[in-house]
């Protein structure tokens, strides 16, 4: 049994300054003497502190008291030494510091200790000075790891709120380029009545083409705008022109045809519809070479222009004009089948027959209702 008298000795060595503190220390060491002076010096230093003999009974402990501040626990056991809960207590404490206690001098199993998470490391036989220092700074220690810990949520969340607000705002930021775009698109249907609605139409049928082929949710923006936008050049285009009731004769024609390049210089300027006027740019391009303004042939011809194509002429073909009634889905079906391999992409006209003519029907009659925002379909 430990002699009072020595336990007495060590307490009268510790300075008097280090009683006020209530932190609560766990001791784990298999030695009952070393055990009852460790804690009789800690208690006598105004510390809470609680003893268990091997690391099983720590580890009970640790489960029923969560506020445990530090750790101090032998080296050698019997059964699961020291090291192997600190592993544990690393693992599942990871806030709470542990100082090795020890009677070996070995380098090897200090340096062990350290990388194993410990943050000091005790020879035996220690002063109490020496005990309680050592607690006090594996204690400041343990506070800045909270500290830290907190810090570093607090952080987080910090940057998950402000990165909510920009991902919001850069949302609202979309809608409103979304928003400019609808009205450049309704400004050109007002200056050509007879394909009044044309915009908004093709640009269903193309997005719901789009998925059908597979693009990725986040391309189909893209597509979406440079359907859209894709007569945006007409713009440019002389009024006697552009609505001419009679046939357009070649230079007329020529003229005509500059709306694409038009278009893509005007668009291509505005950041974000950078790769949208690639479709302005290529929508009236033909999948053997025939069409304009660059004589593209296939795959030189970007996937969602070649889309757009397929789209523009069932949109084009079911509408009425002022010379002709609209055709039936049916009628657009067989004339986009007729040029599978010329005007068209011969495997993406695969995949628009392998949809109904209700997919088209209920499209038209959505956007021509209203209940359709076409350039947020993609979202």
């Amino acid at each position: 049994m430990i002699q009072q008298e020595q336990i007495h000795q060590q307490q009268q060595a510790i300075p008097q300054t280090m009683t006020q503190r209530q932190e609560h220390i766990l001791v784990v060491d298999d030695d009952a003497a070393v055990l009852d002076i460790v804690v009789a010096i800690l208690e006598h230093s105004g510390y809470d502190v609680s003893a268990a003999a091997d690391a099983e009974h720590a580890l009970l402990h640790l489960q029923d008291d969560l506020g445990c501040n530090l750790v101090l626990c032998d080296v050698l056991m019997p059964g699961a030494d020291g090291l192997s809960l600190l592993d544990v207590i690393g693992r599942d404490y990871p806030g709470v510091p542990v100082v090795m206690l020890t009677a070996l001098r070995d380098a090897n199993v200090a340096i062990n200790a350290f990388r194993r998470g410990a943050i000091d490391y005790l020879i035996k036989p220690f002063q109490g000075a020496e005990l309680v220092a050592g607690v006090s700074r594996a204690l400041d220690h343990g506070r800045l790891m909270k500290q830290n810990v907190a810090y570093r949520q607090n952080l987080e969340e910090i940057i998950s709120a402000r990165t909510r607000s920009l991902h919001a705002a850069l949302k609202d930021l979309e809608r409103s380029y979304d928003i400019t775009l609808e009205a450049m698109g309704d400004a050109l249907d007002l200056r050509d009545a007879e394909t009044e609605g044309h915009s908004r139409r093709v640009t269903a049928y193309t997005i719901a083409l789009a998925r059908k082929v597979g693009i990725p949710a986040d391309h189909l923006h893209v597509i979406a705008r440079g359907a859209f936008l894709h007569d945006i050049g007409k713009i440019a285009t002389p009024d006697r022109i552009l609505l001419k009731s009679d046939k357009l004769d070649p230079r007329e024609t020529e003229i005509m045809r500059e709306h694409c390049t038009r278009g893509y210089e005007m668009v291509r300027k505005i950041p974000f519809l950078r790769e949208a006027s690639e479709i302005v740019y290529t929508h009236q391009e033909a999948f053997d070479g025939s069409g304009y303004p660059r004589g593209l042939r296939g795959e030189e011809i970007p996937l969602g222009a070649r889309i757009f194509a397929i789209a523009d002429t069932l949109d084009a073909m079911t509408s009425d004009r002022p010379y002709r009634e609209g055709r039936s889905f049916s009628e657009a079906r067989a004339e986009i089948l007729r040029c599978r391999g010329t005007q068209f992409d011969p495997s993406l006209v695969d995949v628009f027959c392998s949809m109904s003519e209700e997919v088209w029907r209920d499209l038209r009659q959505k956007v021509e209702s209203g209940s359709t925002d076409v350039l947020g379909m993609p979202a």
